[in-house]
């Protein structure tokens, strides 16, 4: 690791190209402005920040007007950043994750193992299986909070939105650490009653006179998820939606089938499985994290940790066990 001479160097170059040759920005301005880009709701904001929803607008005209630039756009989504915004945050989120670090190298491994970690994962992973497990790791790590972020989009980790995160595609590009987490199995559910009442399902031709649960097309996170052209090109989709727990939540109810993570369609025994010889598809779990914040001790201990939950976890992730296997505290 580099010495904090050279870190606080880096720091310093960082911080010019915020100010743009002004005044020195008030580092308690852009903190607000990191919270309230990450959190898009001026609401949200003030409630992490401990203050009133004022106080955060009023710390955002004052950063606009020594900047000279409207950092926000507000609509029905939220506050979304301006191209000088954006710039901004990217310089803003090196800088946070400098200081980070440099605290990290003065005070120490077990010092620096407080504070928050933000997490990016898919819905359905993240909430049917991370969720229970990170209850584990805070008691493991009693001084650390972590904050996950379970969005029907891939995180983005250069801006700081996570520290860390769990995805279905392996980065191509960027400066980012990746390691595969684990292997998971994606099959043809659907409920015995459906099955029952139904038209005989023998071969893959035959689900083209079945309805689907499934995504949105024009809305699907990976190209991972595109399976339904090979799988029944002509069969009706009565339900689509982006998420995946919308998908399991409707096809339990008897409508049809539906394409799903074993690691979902298993919370019960209402489904089972259809075609099981025939349907069979296999993707994977990357953990990804930008190169420099991985350094920091907070996020290494987080990153560990779900490396062994995927180790532990593979034959539940792959629907060969219906039991998940938790780090014993």
């Amino acid at each position: 690791m580099q010495n904090i001479s050279a870190k606080m160097q880096r720091l310093g170059r960082s911080r010019g190209d915020c100010l743009k040759g002004k005044a020195m920005l008030d580092w308690d301005n852009l903190r607000f402005f990191l919270v309230l880009v990450r959190s898009r709701s001026l609401a949200d904001a003030a409630t992490k920040l401990g203050v009133d929803h004022t106080t955060v607008l009023r710390r955002m005209r004052r950063l606009e007007s020594q900047v000279e630039a409207r950092l926000f756009e507000r609509n029905t989504l939220g506050y979304l950043l301006t191209p000088q915004g954006q710039r901004l945050a990217e310089q803003v989120a090196k800088i946070e994750g400098h200081v980070l670090e440099i605290a990290d190298e003065i005070g120490g491994y077990d010092h620096s193992l407080s504070g928050e970690v933000r997490l990016g994962a898919t819905e359905g992973f993240g909430s049917l299986v991370l969720a229970s497990h990170l209850a584990n790791f805070c008691a493991l790590h009693p001084k650390l909070t972590v904050n996950m972020l379970t969005v029907p989009r891939f995180v983005n980790l250069p801006k700081r939105e996570a520290d860390l995160a769990v995805i279905i595609e392996r980065p191509e590009t960027g400066s980012y650490v990746v390691s595969k987490m684990a292997d998971y199995r994606l099959c043809l559910y659907a409920t015995r009653e459906y099955l029952d009442r139904s038209k005989p399902i023998e071969t893959l031709d035959d689900l083209n006179g079945h309805p689907f649960v499934t995504y949105l097309e024009d809305l699907l996170l990976s190209d991972e998820l595109r399976y339904m052209s090979q799988i029944a090109p002509r069969a009706p989709r009565k339900i689509q939606s982006s998420s995946v727990i919308a998908q399991y939540s409707a096809v339990r109810r008897g409508i049809g089938l539906a394409v799903l993570p074993c690691f979902v369609a298993q919370q019960n025994t209402d489904l089972v499985r259809v075609l099981e010889d025939r349907i069979d598809l296999v993707r994977s779990f990357w953990l990804v994290s930008a190169s420099e914040p991985r350094q920091t001790a907070r996020i290494d201990a987080l990153w560990k940790f779900l490396a062994d939950v995927g180790r532990r976890n593979q034959a539940y992730f792959m629907g060969e066990s219906r039991e998940q296997a938790f780090l014993q505290e």
